[in-house]
C-alpha cells in the first residue's frame, strides 16, 4: 500500500507510512507499517530496477535528453525514451508514463564530448535511435551533433519551445518598453505586496527560463489595465481609485505594447501547443500556418508567425512519408519539477540518493513491477548504485564539516565567546 501511496498518490514518505498507520488503526488491520526510511528504501528499489530493466533493441527509439542543475558545480545528464511505434496518437501530448527512463549520468564537469560519449554508452539500451530530442543548449548539442555525426540514421531535433522563447527574446531584447515595463512590474510588486493592493500584486518574474513564462505577467498587465480603464465597483470596493492611479497608474504608457506582446505570446503558445499534441510531421508546419492566421494583426506578429513555420517546416522536411516525432520536451522539464517536489528542502543540497527515484516518476508502473522490482533488487544494489554515482551530497559534506565544531575545543571555545 506504501507503495502506492508514493508512486500513485505522490505523497511523501513520513505522510504515506501516516496514511497506512490511520488506515490500520480505523479498520482495525493487522499491518506492520513501515518507517518513512523503508519507504524510501523501497522506492529506490524501484527506481534502480526501472533504470536497469532490459528494452528491445529497435531501430525507431527517440530519445529526450536534458541536463538538470544543481547547486554547486553538479549535473546529471537525463535521457527518457519512447518508441516511435508506441507514440500516443495524434492530437495526446506526450505523458510521463509513456516513457522509459534509459540513463542517468550526474557529472560535475559536462561539454559536447562528455555528452558524446553518455549517448554512445545508451545505444547498449535500445540500439542508435531514429532522433535525439533536446533544447539545443551548448554541450548538450554539440554531443548530440558529434553523435549524429557518427550515426546518421540519428535525426537531432529542436524542443519547440526553446526556439520559441528564443524567437521572442530576440524581439523583446531589442525594444527599451519592455525593458522599462519589467522594471516598473518589479518595483510595482515591492510597492504593493504588503499594502491593501497586494491582490493585485504582479506576478514574480523568472530570472531562468523568463521568456517562455510571460502569460502570467502579460496577462496581470491586461486584466490591471481593464480595472484602470472600467473601475469594475466588484473590485473598487476593496480599494480607492487615488490609491489604484497610483500605483498602476503607469500601465498606460504601455498600452499598445501590451497589445503587441499578447500578441507575439498567443503566436507562440499556439504553435507550442499544436507540435505538443501532434509532434513533428510533413503537415505539422501547414496546420501551424493555419492555426496562426487568425492571430496575426499586425506586421511583426506577420514576421514572427513565418518564422515560426519556418522553423516547423525546417524540422520535419527530413522526416520519411508518414513518419512522425515527438517536438516537445516540455514532458522531461515535467520529470524533474516533479523530481524536485519529491525531494522537498533537500533539493538545496545538491543530489542526493533520490535522484534515483527519477525512475519512478515515469514508465507504467503495477503491481507486478513492484513485486519484480523488489525481489530482483536488494538494497545492496542501491546503495552501491549511489556510492559509484553521487559520492558525497552537500548535505554530507556538509555534516563532516560542522562536526569540526563538537570535535575542536577551539571553535567551541571560540563560537561560546564570540556569542558571550
Amino acid at each position: 500500500m506504501v507503495q502506492y501511496l508514493l508512486l500513485a498518490g505522490r505523497i511523501g514518505f513520513r505522510a504515506a507510512s501516516r496514511v497506512v498507520e490511520a488506515t490500520t488503526t480505523f479498520f482495525h488491520i493487522q499491518w506492520k507499517v513501515p518507517s518513512p526510511t523503508t519507504a524510501r528504501a523501497w522506492l529506490l528499489r524501484i527506481a534502480l530496477y526501472q533504470l536497469l530493466c532490459v528494452r528491445m533493441i529497435a531501430d525507431d527509439w527517440i530519445w529526450i535528453a536534458d541536463h538538470t542543475v544543481k547547486i554547486g558545480p553538479e549535473k546529471c545528464f537525463v535521457v527518457l525514451a519512447i518508441r516511435a511505434s508506441e507514440l500516443p496518437p495524434p492530437g495526446t501530448p506526450l505523458r510521463l508514463q509513456d516513457l522509459q527512463l534509459l540513463q542517468l549520468f550526474p557529472v560535475t564537469h559536462s561539454d559536447g564530448y562528455v555528452v558524446h560519449e553518455q549517448l554512445e554508452a545508451t545505444i547498449a539500451k535500445t540500439g542508435v535511435p531514429r532522433a535525439i530530442l533536446g533544447d539545443h543548449g551548448s554541450d548538450l548539442q554539440a554531443g548530440i551533433n558529434l553523435f549524429c555525426a557518427a550515426h546518421p540514421e540519428t535525426q537531432s531535433s529542436y524542443d519547440v519551445a526553446h526556439k520559441a522563447a528564443r524567437l521572442l527574446k530576440a524581439r523583446l531584447d531589442k525594444d527599451p518598453q519592455w525593458k522599462s515595463f519589467c522594471s516598473q512590474a518589479g518595483q510595482t510588486k515591492c510597492q504593493t505586496q504588503q499594502t491593501e493592493l497586494a491582490f493585485l500584486v504582479p506576478p514574480s518574474q523568472r530570472s531562468k527560463a523568463r521568456y517562455m513564462n510571460l502569460a502570467p505577467l502579460l496577462r496581470w498587465a491586461r486584466v490591471t489595465l481593464h480595472i484602470l480603464n472600467c473601475h469594475p465597483p466588484e473590485v473598487m470596493r476593496f480599494i480607492s481609485i487615488e490609491r489604484l492611479e497610483k500605483k498602476f497608474g503607469w500601465l498606460r504608457e504601455f498600452e499598445t505594447c501590451l497589445a503587441q506582446w499578447s500578441e507575439y505570446d498567443l503566436l507562440l503558445d499556439t504553435t507550442v501547443d499544436e507540435v505538443r499534441r501532434y509532434g513533428y510531421a510533413h503537415d505539422t508546419a501547414y496546420q501551424v500556418a493555419l492555426r496562426l492566421m487568425p492571430h496575426v494583426s499586425s506586421d511583426r506578429g506577420h514576421e514572427l508567425k513565418d518564422a515560426l513555420v519556418k522553423f516547423v517546416a525546417d524540422e520535419s522536411s527530413s522526416l520519411r512519408f508518414g513518419e512522425r516525432l515527438p517536438g516537445s520536451s516540455e514532458i522531461l522539464e515535467s520529470a524533474f519539477g516533479r523530481l524536485k517536489t519529491m525531494e522537498g528542502d533537500q533539493q538545496k543540497c545538491g543530489f542526493t540518493s533520490l535522484l534515483l527515484s527519477l525512475g519512478t516518476l515515469v514508465g507504467r508502473i503495477d503491481k507486478d513491477t513492484i513485486r519484480t522490482a523488489l525481489t530482483e533488487v536488494p538494497g545492496k544494489m542501491v546503495d552501491t548504485w549511489i556510492s559509484e554515482n553521487l559520492g558525497h551530497t552537500h548535505q554530507s559534506k556538509r555534516k563532516i564539516a560542522f562536526s569540526q565544531l563538537r570535535n575542536n575545543p577551539d571553535v567551541n571555545t571560540t563560537t561560546v565567546q564570540g556569542k558571550l
